[in-house]
């Protein structure tokens, strides 16, 4: 899962660390530990512009392939993934059409165009909307141009309703469907670029995130171990983000609103990642502060059997959902559960995982796609005991020919986070 996080380290090395609050906004309160890390961003290969011509052409054939004229698409990763544009939702419309037949076009607002010009890339045709006029005449006038206005168009899953509804009161005769066919038929398979990009993302996290344990200390609340990694992540050249949970909270899977304060003995689990050319990490590691209990060391070692069991089920040609019920079967066999149910593994085993921290497909009860080489996803069982503590290890993982490799080493022990 992404963005919560909870933490925990062992005790050896924390002797000395101070036990003050630190203020996260003061660059002189970053720990030595952290201003010491260099840049990982050297060697860095964006994807290119004729991966992104590939990605096009391969959209086109699927929406010749499910009798689609076009896909529309506002700001955001799918914008980003076919063209190389970034724009960031907003109230007005900035629309991209790629037509099954045809060049692609871009609708922007007038008042952006000189923005939008500066941004838009791999597409040449640009259409304005003024202020007074709305953006829907104008975006029903591409697709017109495009020959498809009594086709049918692809939605994007971003697009907002205000949106879709403008749009089909300019084109009453088209009809319209979802357009996750092209787009999660494109982005669910990544290329070796991307897995690449993926690679890197990994990698920086497990260095922030090693620096950032070193830092753990009694007393230290979660926005101080927040900041730290945050610093962390820019000292290593991405912008990144970290929630933080301890003790009996980390039995929420997406943490609590209570503040913490960190204590010997306290489990801790840390959920976060970072980006890389657009490319997401998503990470967690549960530790404890301190000696762990018996309980706490066997909760771990199961919670981390069932990581395993997922990986292994992870083979090409096998559903998602059995990927799901491996690591689920372990939990129950110890007597947790059954099912969903917690004491146990509340959530789906995993997610998809690119340009979107959580995206298609999902590794969850029902979802029978079937796993093939290039899919990437979070492998993140957890066990959750209210009351007590929680314990979630996530590694994204990608499907070869030969079954599933993760990005990062596996957490060896509760007091071992890292590899």
């Amino acid at each position: 899962m992404n963005r919560r996080v909870f933490i925990g380290t062992a005790a050896a090395g924390l002797a000395g660390m101070a036990t003050a609050q630190r203020t996260p906004q003061d660059p002189s309160a970053i720990p030595d530990v952290i201003r010491k890390l260099q840049p990982m961003t050297g060697g860095i290969q964006p994807i290119t512009d004729d991966e992104r011509r590939a990605r096009m052409e391969k959209a086109r054939r699927l929406m010749r392939e499910h009798k689609i004229g076009a896909l529309v698409m506002e700001g955001g990763a799918n914008m980003f993934y076919y063209t190389g544009t970034r724009w960031p939702p907003g109230d007005r419309t900035f629309a991209l059409v790629l037509p099954a037949s045809g060049e692609p076009a871009c609708v922007v607002p007038e008042a952006d165009q000189e923005r939008a010009h500066a941004a838009i890339h791999l597409v040449t045709d640009v259409r304005r909307w003024p202020e007074g006029e709305g953006p829907y005449r104008k975006l029903a006038q591409v697709l017109k141009d495009r020959g498809v206005a009594a086709a049918q168009i692809g939605i994007e899953e971003r697009v907002r309703f205000a949106v879709f509804d403008g749009l089909r009161k300019e084109m009453p005769a088209a009809e319209f469907s979802s357009g996750d066919p092209v787009t999660v038929g494109c982005r669910v398979i990544k290329s070796p670029a991307e897995i690449a990009l993926l690679q890197r993302a990994n990698d920086i996290t497990i260095a922030a995130y090693r620096a950032a344990f070193a830092t753990l200390h009694e007393g230290m609340g979660q926005r101080e171990l927040s900041a730290n990694i945050a610093a962390a992540y820019g000292a290593l050249g991405v912008p990144g983000n970290a929630m933080v949970i301890f003790g009996k909270y980390t039995a929420f899977p997406h943490g609590s609103i209570q503040p913490q304060t960190l204590h010997e003995g306290d489990m801790v689990l840390v959920d976060d990642g970072c980006s890389v050319e657009g490319y997401q990490s998503d990470i967690t590691r549960t530790t404890v502060f301190g000696k762990p209990t018996a309980r706490q060391r066997d909760i771990w070692n199961l919670e981390r059997k069932a990581q395993d069991a997922a990986l292994a089920a992870a083979q090409p040609g096998a559903t998602c959902e059995s990927v799901d019920a491996a690591a689920r079967k372990v939990i129950t066999d110890y007597g947790f559960g059954p099912g969903y149910k917690v004491p146990g593994l509340p959530h789906r085993t995993g997610h998809g995982i690119g340009l979107e921290g959580h995206e298609w497909t999902y590794l969850v009860k029902g979802n029978k796609t079937r796993l093939e080489p290039g899919m990437c996803f979070s492998n993140e069982p957890m066990i959750a005991i209210y009351g007590e503590f929680g314990v979630r290890l996530e590694d994204c993982m990608y499907i070869t020919e030969k079954g599933a490799r993760m990005f990062t080493k596996q957490s060896p022990a509760i007091d071992q986070p890292f590899g």
